[in-house]
């Protein structure tokens, strides 16, 4: 989550719920799928079930007496051509389910309350007074945004999601935002990255799991889909997995490339190393650093590396008025991007570095000039690289991991498919969240969730 101090040059800038309680509790250490499709299962659920037998195996005959320990998936949607990605979870006693945005670049959990009023036009909200476990800190809770603000105070509830549920969880209820500021079905946003940029003052559901030993690896993991490309798509589309707790070794080949984080955990932020375009170098500063972020769509950058990448385009030049900051490049031309941070070379499609047509012949690259400010990652990198890998988010050490995609993976960008809903399942780990709270408060931004706004209200013009 930026702070907004640091985003003050971007005024011209143009989430099936798992786990939530059923009276039946399985064991632990068994992977739970919220979504009950039709035959035939897809991979993902294949692999979860194949899992889980044998973790039930060894669970039953191992002499062992190791504390068992749990993984869960979310199925996530691609809503608008790959503009943003969310997921589900269950809030409350009964549990209600919520669409989520999912975004490891802020750290906050919050939902809109049912006392939102016309702000939140049709979306799902949240009802305090129906839910027997819900406690008001009352804490308030502001952030502001570049293009608008949401409001409210922080609670804590339980909260359920892939399989495991956290008791007095903190989040923030959601009463005054802007208008329009999420689009159906969406209800709220699901902050994914590290405590310290907490603006409600609570530490991140993800986080809460990990440092409790819950999961069976201390880590999450992401692939998601293509669409944009697909003249076919439909607004809402399936997004990929999160994994909470392991990795899917069917979605991905060969070794994931980890990079530790260079301080200390706040942003999921590694150093970017180098940029190519087109085989020619791009200078990066040596100390660059780039945030890894779900939640934005495309790949920030300072004003003159990216005046620089363009520079390899010929026929490209700044865009003007809403689109400034950003540059037109001929559709005709194949644009061929690789990324390094400090290990393997990374490519982005063609297809993901046009961010969209304008004109029969003139595309939108995705990205674009942003200054975020002195102390915060100088580079934003979003869905446009993420489509083209599979990545890793890791507690202990913190670190943040790729690896290439598997022919699985790479076969689901524009199959189509169900898209999954947000239902209630089953939980197979419950921890609490012992953190003090409230901690503090503090006024920030999320970056991430300004860009999904941004590209949101331009792809519904």
């Amino acid at each position: 989550m930026i702070p907004l101090i640091f985003l003050a040059s971007l005024l011209t800038l143009p989430t099936d719920t798992f786990g939530a309680p059923t009276d039946v509790v399985p064991a632990q250490g068994q992977t739970i799928s919220l979504l009950r499709r039709n035959q035939p299962r897809d991979v993902v659920e294949w692999s979860a079930l194949a899992k889980t037998q044998r973790d039930n195996l060894i669970a039953k005959y191992s002499s062992s007496t190791t504390k068992k320990r749990s993984t869960g998936y979310n199925l996530i949607v691609d809503q608008l051509y790959d503009s943003s990605y969310y997921g589900s979870l269950a809030i409350g006693t009964p549990a209600v389910s919520f669409d989520v945005i999912l975004d490891t670049g802020s750290s906050d959990l919050w939902v809109a309350s049912s006392t939102c009023g016309t702000s939140c036009g049709s979306i799902a909200t949240y009802n305090p007074s129906s839910s027997s476990t819900f406690q008001n800190l009352s804490t308030p809770f502001d952030i502001q945004y570049v293009v608008g603000y949401a409001a409210g105070y922080v609670a804590q509830d339980i909260v359920q999601m892939a399989g495991f549920s956290v008791s007095n969880q903190g989040f923030a209820v959601v009463d005054s935002m802007s208008d329009g500021f999420l689009t159906s079905p969406v209800s709220g946003l699901l902050g994914l990255a590290w405590e310290s940029l907490a603006s409600s003052g609570q530490m991140p559901l993800w986080q809460t799991l990990a440092s409790s030993n819950t999961w069976d690896s201390a880590l999450f993991a992401f692939q998601l889909t293509r669409y944009k490309n697909d003249t076919t798509a439909q607004e809402l589309e399936p997004g990929g997995v999160l994994t909470m707790g392991y990795t899917n070794s069917s979605l991905y080949t060969g070794s994931i490339d980890y990079i530790d984080i260079p301080g200390t955990p706040s942003y999921w932020y590694i150093p970017l190393t180098t940029l190519t375009v087109q085989g020619n170098s791009i200078s990066i500063t040596s100390g660059t650093t780039a945030a890894i972020d779900t939640g934005t769509t495309n790949i920030a950058g300072p004003a003159s590396s990216i005046e620089a990448i363009y520079a390899q385009i010929p026929d490209s030049q700044p865009a003007t008025g809403e689109w400034e900051g950003y540059y037109s490049f001929p559709c005709s031309t194949t644009v061929n991007v690789e990324l390094s941070f400090g290990g393997t070379n990374w490519s982005i499609s063609a297809a993901d570095f046009a961010f969209t047509q304008t004109s029969s012949t003139e595309c939108i690259g995705a990205f674009f000039e942003a200054d975020t400010g002195s102390g915060s990652p100088s580079w934003i990198i979003g869905d446009a690289f993420l489509k083209n890998v599979y990545s890793v988010f890791r507690y202990n050490p913190a670190s943040i991991g790729f690896a290439s995609l598997s022919s699985v993976a790479i076969a689901e960008n524009g199959a189509g498919g169900t898209v999954p809903s947000a239902t209630i399942g089953t939980v197979s780990a419950a921890v609490t969240d012992t953190s003090d709270a409230p901690r503090r408060y503090a006024l920030s931004a999320s970056f991430s969730m300004l860009i999904f706004v941004a590209v949101s209200a331009v792809l519904l013009l």
